[in-house]
C-alpha cells in the first residue's frame, strides 16, 4: 500500500513538475543548469565509474539501445517501463506500460526521452535543476540528483 501511495504522489509531481501540452508547443527543452549541478553529477558518475554521455543542457545519459521506431516530441504521449532511483540506489518509483504526455514531465524526462526512439533504452543522469530542484517530493530529498532507467515502448503524438 506504501508503494501505490508512492507512485501515486510521484506520478503526481512527473505532471505538475512539467507543463500542459498546449503550453509547450513542442518546444525543446532548454535551461541553465548550475555548474554545481552540473560538477557534482560529474563527480558522483566518475566515483562509481559510470560512462555517461553529458548533454549541453546539463544532464548526462547512456543509450542502451537507441530503438528503430518513431522518435518523440515535446508533444508526444509515450508509453513507458521505467525506474526511478537515488544515488544511494534507493529506488523511489517504479511502473510498467505506462502513458504520458511528455510535456507534463519533469525536464530531465522532456529533454532525454527524445534521444532514443520506440524500443530504446536510455538511461537518464539528472541534475536537481531538471528534476524536482529545491522541493522534496514523495520520498525525494530536496536538491536530488535523479537515476532513470527508461524503456520507450510505444510513441504516439
Amino acid at each position: 500500500m506504501k508503494n501505490y501511495i508512492l507512485s501515486i504522489f510521484l506520478l503526481a509531481g512527473l505532471f505538475l513538475a512539467g507543463c500542459s501540452k498546449q503550453d509547450t508547443n513542442c518546444k525543446t527543452v532548454i535551461g541553465t543548469v548550475p555548474a554545481s549541478e552540473v560538477t557534482a553529477l560529474q563527480q558522483y558518475l566518475t566515483t562509481k565509474g559510470i560512462a555517461a554521455e553529458q548533454d549541453d543542457r546539463g544532464f548526462f545519459y547512456k543509450i542502451e539501445a537507441q530503438g528503430n521506431g518513431n522518435f518523440p516530441t515535446a508533444c508526444s504521449d509515450v508509453t513507458v517501463n521505467y525506474r526511478g532511483t537515488l544515488t544511494d540506489g534507493t529506488i523511489f518509483d517504479e511502473n510498467k506500460n505506462i502513458r504520458f504526455n511528455l510535456g507534463n514531465l519533469i525536464k530531465g524526462w522532456q529533454a532525454g526521452i527524445p534521444l532514443i526512439s520506440e524500443g530504446g533504452k536510455i538511461t537518464l543522469y539528472l541534475p536537481p535543476s531538471l528534476g524536482y530542484g529545491a522541493t522534496p517530493t514523495a520520498g525525494i530529498p530536496a536538491n536530488s540528483i535523479l537515476i532513470f532507467s527508461i524503456d520507450l515502448i510505444r510513441v504516439a503524438d
